[in-house]
Parts: structure tokens; sequence; C-alpha cells
């Protein structure tokens, strides 16, 4: 490949600012006497991510950054005695990819009982969930409540509703829960409910219900803020704090072995136990097990106490930073059917979802959050709350301006014409769902197709300008990237069905928006999300290609190594 020769005033002009360029390829200054690379890439397929310069065969680390995206030839010359050469062998290389949403709940995954895959596809029995359920019950203490965690009504072999009945099989005396993994539904004994003195004539509070059967009588299934009631009944274990401590040192350490295993360098994690689990990556921090960096979401008398100290969004450091909020519910859920609609649900008698929030009560928290200078993020599902969100962002604004605030829509599933307008109006960031039309593909058919077209609209943002990010959610979708990529691109399903299709993009623009769009999503752009001298040197190895693979397996791609800060975290 030949470059163009450099002027002299531009050589100057580049080693000043420690940057050349050539052509059109972006490379590292090398002074006299400048030390070799930590690290080098060569005989690679590298996809930068930079539009500029979007190929290469080689890079270059140092420190911790990269310092050198060009040419094999270019790169070897800055080998020196110490330095790593990775011979790639023509395997493809991604900058570390980004999850804008995750709970990373590894206590759940490591001490609860799953009834469910958190992971992957995988079916289930109601019988084996009443087994399951019998067995933590005859180790429970009378009292206490007996919990699964990560139940998926679609990934049932029975193809049926669980129930009070099944609940009431594990046991009449103790009180039983078993959580949807989307984390806005759980069904309950009768024991549960007797506790909670919830029975037949019980109205259903503000945005929430108590479900019933065909009878009226309740099924054991409820839903969003009618959960609340069940948290002040019933014993939960405690622990001491030295027990609590280690419980959740052991649980970030897991999640983040698990988020690299999957090509991730950076998430955003939203905790509802938010000191809690910001001491446990502390503690696998000073301990050299943190894999992944952390934009670190806050919540409730947390937050608060951020704002009163007057901690503004972005405080910390490349590894651990400060973020916006855990996202502020203000409707239902799309895999669980109670997101907030503006026509009602098909065959379900003029539902049309929970609605969570009041607009006063999201306007004030809103403005709250900007005049703090803290980065808004709501939860909208449905296209009435992605309204609702709107409008009060739309207030704030006027009242408490803020240039390039990037507000997160987390979800903003249901989207329309003139949504789409405001949202690019206001800059804001839309993360919907990333693994769904895979994973959720099953629950499409709730919506219909009308609907479908229009959610996670991913081609529809692209086409309007607008930086949307990829958010797993987890654990209600798996956070795997090339899962997300997959479905981005096919918007086919695990069970062979096509939905949405208007919404395809293409294997560059869903990469791009599993990693510089979810660097943008956190004011991180300029120092990662792409594969870029003077960026962290974050990036995955993989097996193939997947702008040349089959689109339909590209989630099943080999990560063969994961780097962070030009450490490398994962080795398959």
């Amino acid at each position: 490949m030949s470059y163009r020769a450099l002027t002299r005033r531009e050589v100057l002009s580049a080693a000043g600012a420690g940057l050349l360029y050539a052509g059109s390829r972006r490379l590292w200054g090398q002074a006299p006497g400048a030390t070799a690379a930590d690290a080098v890439i060569v005989n690679a397929g590298i996809y930068t991510v930079e539009p500029a310069a979007p190929r290469a065969e080689a890079c270059a680390i140092k420190a911790g950054r990269f310092v050198a995206v060009g040419s094999d030839a270019e790169v070897r010359a800055l080998i020196g005695k110490g330095t790593q050469v990775f011979d790639a062998q023509r395997m493809t290389v991604v900058p570390g990819f980004i999850d804008c949403h995750n709970h990373a709940v590894g206590m759940d995954v490591l001490y609860e009982t799953a009834v469910g895959n958190p992971f992957q596809v995988e079916f289930v029995t109601i019988a084996g969930i009443i087994d399951k359920l019998r067995a933590k019950a005859r180790e429970t203490p009378p009292g206490y409540w007996v919990e699964g965690y990560f139940f998926d009504d679609t990934k049932v072999k029975d193809r049926r509703a669980l129930n009070v009945h099944d609940l009431d099989a594990v046991s009449r005396d103790l009180p039983v829960a078993v959580h949807h993994r989307g984390g806005h539904t759980s069904f309950y004994n009768s024991k549960a409910l007797q506790l909670a003195g919830i029975n037949r004539d019980t109205v259903n509070p503000p945005g929430g219900t108590f479900d019933r059967d065909a009878d009226g009588n309740l099924n054991g299934r409820v839903t969003d803020r009618a959960s609340a009631v069940f948290d002040k009944v019933g014993l939960r274990p405690t622990y001491t704090p030295l027990q609590q401590a280690e419980r959740q040192r052991a649980a970030m350490a897991y999640i983040s072995e698990q988020f690299v295993r999957s090509g991730l360098t950076s998430v955003h994690h939203e905790h509802f136990d938010g000191p809690e689990a910001l001491r446990g990556i502390e503690a696998i921090r000073a301990a050299g097990q943190l894999k992944h960096r952390v934009f670190f979401a806050a919540y409730g008398p947390m937050l608060d106490g951020l704002i009163e100290a007057g901690v503004q969004t972005g405080l910390g450091d490349e590894w651990l930073r400060i973020g916006g909020t855990v996202e502020h519910l203000v409707d239902g859920s799309f895999s669980e059917r109670t997101m907030a609609l503006s026509i009602p649900y098909p065959g379900k008698g003029g539902y049309r979802g929970n609605v969570t929030e009041t607009q006063e009560a999201l306007d004030a928290w809103v403005l709250r959050m900007c005049r703090a200078r803290v980065q808004v993020n709501c939860h909208a599902n449905g296209d009435v709350a992605i309204a609702a969100v709107l409008t009060a962002l739309e207030r704030a604004q006027r009242q408490a301006p803020l240039a390039d605030a990037r507000p997160q829509i987390t979800h903003c599933t249901l989207v329309n014409e003139e949504l789409v307008k405001r949202i690019k109006a206001l800059g804001a960031v839309p993360v919907p769902f990333s693994t769904y039309p895979y994973y959720n593909a099953d629950k499409f058919r709730f919506y219909g197709e009308a609907l479908i077209r229009h959610c996670m609209a991913f081609r529809t943002f692209i086409d309007a300008g607008i930086v949307a990010a990829a958010g797993s959610d987890f654990p209600p979708g798996p956070f795997a990237p090339l899962m997300a990529i997959q479905a981005m691109v096919t918007r086919k399903g695990w069970n062979g069905e096509t939905w949405g299709a208007e919404q395809r993009i293409s294997v560059a623009e869903a990469l791009r928006i599993n990693t510089w769009n979810g660097a943008y999503a956190s004011h991180e752009e300029n120092v990662k999300g792409s594969i870029a001298p003077g960026k962290y040197a974050d990036y995955v190895v993989l097996a193939e290609d997947p702008h040349t693979a089959d689109p339909n397996h590209i989630k099943d791609i080999k990560i063969v190594r994961t780097v962070t800060a030009g450490n490398v975290v994962y080795q398959a």
C-alpha cells in the first residue's frame, strides 16, 4: 500500500501532537529514541470502527493504549526486544464490546435457585421447577421464603402458564415465589398471597396487577408495582457484613469473568443494591480480578448522597466511573407484556399495560437530575412511556438547559415517527434490547407484526441519524454481543421466526452499535469504542469474520481472546 509523503510542517505538527497521518491511516509518531511497543498484533483482519480507516492489518500497544494502527510493515517497525508479538493468522480483530444496560446479577446466579437458564435458550418443565423448589423448601426454616429465579414463561415445555396451584405443590406452609427473568412479574403460592393480605377482592394498585383466572380467582401472577407488598412479609436470610462482602466479591469476580468470555470489555452496571455492589467491584479491582471497565449507575439513597455531595456523572478513572442513574421505571416489560401501549394488547380485554410513574413525578425527577448534572436514564418500553420521558426531558431542558447531555432511554422499544423526531431533537440515546430479536422472538406474537416492525428499531434510529447503543438488560436478556449482532442483522429468532425485518441492519452497523455507540452513550467515544491510536487497548479476537460468516450463525463464532487495557483477560 502506498502513502503520500508528508511535508516538513506536517511532520513537525504531528510529532508535537503525538500522531502522524499517512494517507487515510492514522499512525503513532515515533520520535528518535522512543521505546518499542509493549505488544503488537500482526497478520490480522482488523475492523477499527474508524470511518476514515475502517480496516487494518496490524496494531501496536503501549501502556494499555493503542499507539499504532496500520500495515504489518509499519507496526513491525515498533517491535523491540521485550515486545510481545501476536500473529493473528488472519483472524478477525474488533474493538471490545460494550453493553449499555446490564444488571450484572452475579449474586443471583451464584447463590439463588435458578429455574431457567440466564445465558441461553433452554426449555424447562413445570415439574422440574417444582422439584427444584421442593428441594429448596426442605432446607428452608419456617417463615422463610422459597424463591426461584430466571423463569421464562415462553421457555416451558408444558406450553401453559405457571400458576398458584403449581407453587402450592411446592409448599403450603412456606411462602413461595418464582421471579420472571424480565424482572416485572412474579408468581406466588397461596401462603405468600395470604401473608401479603391479597385475596379475590383486592383492588389492583396503580402501576401493577394481581392477575386472575377466568373465574376471577387469583392465579398467582403479580405484575410491576403490585409486587411491592411481598417485600414486606416473610423472612429472608441475613448475613454479617463480612459474609455479605465476601458474597459480593465472589459474585462480581464471577460476572466479570463471564463478561470477558463473551467479549465484553465495558459494561454499564445497574444495581438496585448500589453500595454493596460498588464495594464488590472495588474489592475485585484491588485483588486484580476486575477484567472489564465499569460505568456504574446510582440508585435510591446512594444517588441522593452523590447529588448532595455534588458528584456528577463521569467521576472516576478508566476502570470505574460514576455513571448516570439506574433506569427510572416509567412502565412495564416487553417480554412480560406489561409495557404501556397507546392501543390495547391483542386479546387482553382492553388492557394497555402498566404506567408506573405519573407525569408530574417524572417531570420533577428528571429536572432534579438535570440540575445536578447527573445523566438521566429512564426505563420506557411502550410508546406511551417513551412519550412521557420525552415530555419530561423537553420540560427540563427549558428550565435547566444542558448541552450534549445524552439522556438515555433504556429499551425505547416501540417508537413512531413523531417519537423519533423528538428523540433526535433532544440528542437522547436509545438503548434497545440487543439480544431480544433472537432470544425472545417467541414473545413477538403477543404483539403482532404491525407493532413489532416498530420495535427495537435500530434501522429507524440509524436512518434518522440517532446514535443508539446496545443494552442486553441481563438477566432479562442474555448479554452475548455476538448474539446481539446476529439478532440485529437477521431479526430471526431461535425458533426460525423473523419479525420486523424492516429493522435489519448490516454487520458493520451492528458492530458500531455494540462498540463505538456504547462509548458515545457514556461520553467516552474519545478513549474507547474503536481501534485507534490513543484509545484504550480493548479488543476481541474472533475465529471468524462476522461480516462474511453465515448471518444465522454469528452468535456461534468463537471468542478466541479478549483483551482489556492491553492485558489478555480471556483466552479460549
